[in-house]
């Protein structure tokens, strides 16, 4: 434990968790199961969050809503040692109570056939990325909160993972309205690539073709991808800063016109990307895509 710097600033669980658009249980459970509390202990007051404690919090958080089980994300989260994350970039989640309430008993009762029909069926009718932002990430999180309390349900976040994932699957591409299809891969050696799949069935819904190269996609093959169909747009995913060479985009070939480069995911240092534009959600990054093909 740390003691309080009079040059730093020290914020209290309510601060942190108003700022994080979190509720303050969940800073604690987080605390209580994971060890990522605050370290700052001034005499005779309470713990207090050091910024590099509230960076590896919006760290977590930004792995979640990327789709890495809680667990997964909470051994990452304490390791980082990567750059400030910026507060203020922080948007709060919003969730269809009702429908995630139904999904986490289902997931807790292992109702796989109901976890995916009303995915689906969700999916369908309300959309990729609204269905992302208010159904899945909130479900996710509600879920990490009660294994987190509970020491239970490690099975249930990998279940509704792999149910995520085969609903995202079934987005199919109607027709096109592009002729060249945007490049979506996850590089280096990031496995985590159920964000990248949310992109794709987002991008086909709107009709936007996409070449999904999925995980682990070495620098080779984005580089043959892109010289032979000269994509509008390269999205490039990394969740691990380890994964994150800039060399990989920078490095791609010289195609005209030149496609808009994309990257997302926590793993990139911005200050050393120059030159590539960065997106922080499912939306973002469908909008952004979009402007690239023209829509």
């Amino acid at each position: 434990m740390e003691l309080v710097e009079e040059s730093q600033e020290f914020l209290s669980v309510a601060s942190v968790a108003r700022t994080m658009a979190i509720a303050p249980a969940t800073l604690r459970t987080w605390d209580r199961r994971y060890g990522l509390g605050p370290s700052a202990h001034e005499v005779g007051r309470h713990r207090r969050y050091s910024e590099a404690d509230v960076t590896k919090l919006l760290y977590m958080r930004r792995l979640i809503i990327s789709g890495v089980v809680p667990a997964e994300a909470a051994e990452m989260a304490k390791n980082y040692t990567g750059a400030r994350i910026e507060l203020g970039n922080i948007q709060p989640v919003q969730q269809r109570d009702e429908l995630v309430t139904s999904l986490f008993r289902a997931a807790y009762g292992l109702d796989e056939r109901f976890l995916e029909d009303a995915l689906s069926q969700s999916f369908a009718d309300d959309g990729v990325v609204k269905t992302w932002h208010e159904v899945v990430v909130p479900l996710m999180f509600k879920i990490g909160q009660e294994w987190a309390r509970t020491d239970t349900g490690v099975e249930v976040e990998h279940l509704l993972s792999e149910t995520v994932q085969r609903c995202l699957h079934r987005v199919e591409l109607k027709s096109a309205v592009n002729t060249r299809p945007v490049v979506l891969a996850a590089v280096s050696e990031e496995q985590h690539s159920l964000a990248l799949l949310a992109v794709k069935a987002a991008l086909a819904e709107k009709g936007i073709a996409s070449y999904y190269l999925g995980a682990r996609t070495p620098g080779e093959a984005i580089n043959a991808i892109v010289s032979r169909v000269g994509p509008p747009a390269i999205f490039l995913w990394a969740l691990l800063p380890e994964n994150a060479d800039p060399h990989i985009f920078q490095n791609l070939p010289k195609v005209r016109p030149a496609p808009r480069i994309l990257l997302g995911g926590s793993g990139w240092d911005r200050d050393a990307c120059a030159g590539a534009q960065f997106v922080d959600d499912l939306a973002s990054t469908c909008e952004e895509i979009s402007r690239a093909v023209g829509l």
